[in-house]
């Protein structure tokens, strides 16, 4: 079970596996009783509307008895959760992490600071639509909604870097999709908090950022259609990659 998001009352939206035996009204219990839950509800992709029933503090019983997500590509248990975090990771929500970011250590931001490089966060609470692979042409792939908050600090920073006639460099397509959410058409960044469904493949035009910085994606991940853009390998190399 996969909790992606808080309805609230400790009722959360879940993907569960196989969904088939979680129907509404199907009983669940987790760590020897210490967690159990109900399905209330179903929507209609087919996630379960979960209650859950606890004593203490919901998101430390999770700690105890839950596993933190991976990608699929990852194949071993962590025994360190922290070590699928970036190292500027600070609001809970995410159904996985931003992996570009997870290459940056403190030590090398620190060295780009020093260069005269600034810092600007954003946040975007990745969900399982991440992990659902493209079928057929972009144009017809809905995109799953994520919530993203821009602070004022951050606006008024990547705005004033603009003026300056200097470049927006974004780590990862999950930052590209949230700068691109919060920027108009005249290239100014609004703070906000919102849900964006943005999916951005060849032929968008980009208003936020100058360079995207990424790493290897997933084959028919969603995130790959913005990599596109930026290479135009042939075929071959395609295949090869």
């Amino acid at each position: 079970m996969l909790l992606l998001k808080d309805q609230g009352s400790g009722v959360w939206e879940c993907l569960t596996k196989p969904g088939r035996k979680t129907h509404t009204g199907t009983e669940l219990s987790f760590g020897s009783g210490e967690l159990t839950a109900t399905v209330v509800g179903e929507k209609e992709d087919g996630n379960k509307l979960v209650q859950f029933h606890y004593k203490g503090i919901f998101l430390e019983v999770l700690e105890r008895l839950g596993k933190m997500p991976l990608p699929p590509y990852i194949k071993e248990e962590l025994e360190d959760g922290e070590r699928y975090q970036t190292v500027y990771s600070k609001v809970n929500g995410s159904a996985a992490a931003p992996t570009a970011g997870l290459h940056f250590t403190r030590e090398l931001l620190d060295k780009l600071a020093a260069k005269g490089v600034k810092e600007a966060y954003i946040t975007l609470h990745v969900g399982w639509g991440t992990f659902k692979p493209l079928r057929g042409e972009p144009q017809q792939h809905h995109m799953l909604a994520e919530l993203g908050e821009v602070t004022r600090e951050t606006a008024d920073t990547l705005n004033a870097v603009r003026q300056a006639g200097k470049r927006v460099f974004s780590c990862g397509t999950t930052s590209t999709r949230t700068l691109e959410s919060f920027t108009d058409e005249n290239h100014i960044t609004h703070p906000g908090k919102k849900w964006t469904d943005l999916f951005i493949y060849p032929g968008y035009k980009f208003k936020a950022i100058d360079c995207l910085i990424t790493n290897f994606h997933f084959p028919d991940s969603t995130p790959l259609c913005i990599c596109l853009l930026y290479t135009s390998p042939s075929p071959r190399d395609m295949r090869r990659s």
